[in-house]
């Protein structure tokens, strides 16, 4: 599939360690048409635009959470929390557990609407699970983490409504 769209000039192919599929421009322009069409046809606008407005609020906390793992604070100096202490790593992944049942809310209003975006609930629930389990780059590192996997969310929701990225 992905060598018929590169023939159509829709994606393109970068060859090496970092390397992987992208959608050219063209690419881009067709896939903003097929989601624009996804949306008016399941007459989905109103209820993904309010999910938005939801992820909103809870982006700048997530952001939070993920700062709090990857840094520590004393006495007003930051440094890199190296997971040595094991209460303080399980403070932040109580605080993650809080945040993502109102972010799996989120993940249901947009599946009930949309069922591509039911993909979210099940990876971010993963994620945690296994940061939980002790796997702490499944936090912010690896690329099946909550972080990595919010972000694509977030840039899926732009798409979805057609909202640039700035």
């Amino acid at each position: 599939m992905l060598i018929d769209l590169a023939v159509a000039g829709l994606v393109t192919h970068a060859p090496g360690d970092f390397g992987g599929w992208g959608l050219t421009e063209a690419g881009r322009v067709a896939a903003a048409e097929r989601i624009c069409a996804e949306l008016d046809t399941a007459g989905a606008r109103t209820a993904v635009a309010g999910a938005y407005d939801d992820f909103l609020v809870l982006n700048p906390e997530l952001l939070d959470l993920c700062t709090a793992w990857q840094m520590r604070s004393a006495d007003g100096v930051a440094t890199p929390n190296d997971h040595t202490d094991p209460a303080y790593d399980s403070r932040i992944l109580d605080r993650f557990t809080d945040f993502h049942g109102r972010a799996d809310a989120v993940c249901a209003d947009l599946a009930a609407v949309l069922l591509r975006f039911r993909r979210y609930r099940v990876r971010l629930a993963h994620a945690l699970t296994r940061a939980r389990s002790g796997a702490v780059e499944y936090v912010t590192n690896d690329m099946e983490s909550y972080h990595i996997v919010w972000f694509q969310l977030h840039e899926d929701l732009l798409a979805t409504l057609g909202i640039p990225r700035y």
